[in-house]
């Protein structure tokens, strides 16, 4: 389809959407649903300047800042997301780029815990070159996490601390090093339905493996934080376009899914999402493990019927 014919497609009566997002969902990934669990492992003082995010050093968010965590806690945190039920597990760190002794500390212990706890890993640490992702494969990293964010044409109007073109190019060194990428972004920042679906069709280009879709959270102190909360329709339509457009990749509901789906998350994984966070976000509290386990069981149920 091209992006006329995919607008059109996103205007569909939303059961009829829903519907043809399920489809593919059917078809391509089946009953595969991937849980994630993620650490915020180095918090705030962040130099860039996104406007979402609470972590950027001249936003006035009055978030906890803290160096890089210890690899015994990464190690904690990550049997915890084991027992919940996650089969993957996240390291992110705030700031564009890690030091050499940071990044070192992050492979030591993505080298302990795929040896000890043996969950699969991810990381999300910024900028990163070709040396720097082959470190990290070698420590048993199989797949690095870096949004885009937004469609190209809107990204600067969200940052312009770095550019898009640099966020695809870390992509293509993650990928060039044999790493699986974890890329989407966040909705409801101002965005028309045309930029998430270029959003898509770059993500589709790129051809990444898992695409987490975030809804915007409105965080006080941040540039963003009067902006009106997407409604759960649309947030439920832009998942179903995603899942048309992206076909075989496992699509995520991830921060924002709490406040703007509420009482019908389970929608989003019938229009098309095969994904979720659980465990809790960066800088925001999560559901209860329990209550993503029973939602998760539900989902599975509904999909066998």
């Amino acid at each position: 389809m091209d992006k006329q014919e995919l607008i059109r497609l996103s205007r569909l009566p939303l059961l009829e959407l829903i519907a043809m997002a399920d489809e593919a969902r059917r078809e391509f990934q089946g009953l595969n649903l991937e849980l994630c669990s993620i650490m915020n492992a180095k918090s705030g003082a962040c130099g860039e300047d996104c406007k979402f995010c609470a972590q950027a050093g001249r936003h006035a968010t009055r978030i906890s800042s803290f160096p890089l965590k210890s690899k015994e806690e990464m190690i904690e945190r990550a049997w915890r997301a084991k027992d919940i039920g996650a089969e993957r597990f996240d390291i992110v760190t705030s700031g564009d780029n890690l030091s050499e002794k940071e990044l070192n500390a992050v492979a030591e212990a993505i080298r302990e815990i795929t040896g000890k706890v043996k969950i699969k890993m991810c990381a999300s640490l910024g900028t990163l070159d070709k040396d720097a992702f082959e470190l990290l494969k070698d420590s048993g990293l199989s797949r690095y996490h870096h949004n885009i964010e937004t469609s190209p044409g809107y990204f600067p109007r969200i940052v312009t601390t770095h550019t898009f073109q640099r966020r695809i190019e870390t992509i293509k060194q993650a990928k060039a090093a044999g790493l699986q990428v974890c890329s989407g972004g966040i909705i409801g920042m101002g965005e028309s339905m045309q930029d998430r679906i270029e959003m898509a069709a770059c993500l589709k280009e790129l051809d990444v493996d898992s695409v987490p879709l975030n809804v915007l959270v409105p965080i006080k102190g941040t540039p963003f934080e009067d902006l009106k909360p997407l409604s759960c329709e649309e947030a439920v339509r832009t998942i179903a376009v995603f899942r048309v457009i992206l076909k075989d990749k496992i699509i995520k509901i991830a921060a924002g899914r709490e406040s703007i789906l509420k009482d019908f998350q389970a929608m989003a994984f019938m229009a098309g999402a095969n994904g979720m966070l659980i465990g809790g976000y960066l800088t925001i509290k999560g559901r209860e493990a329990h209550e993503d386990q029973k939602l998760v069981e539900e989902v599975k149920r509904a999909w066998r019927r």
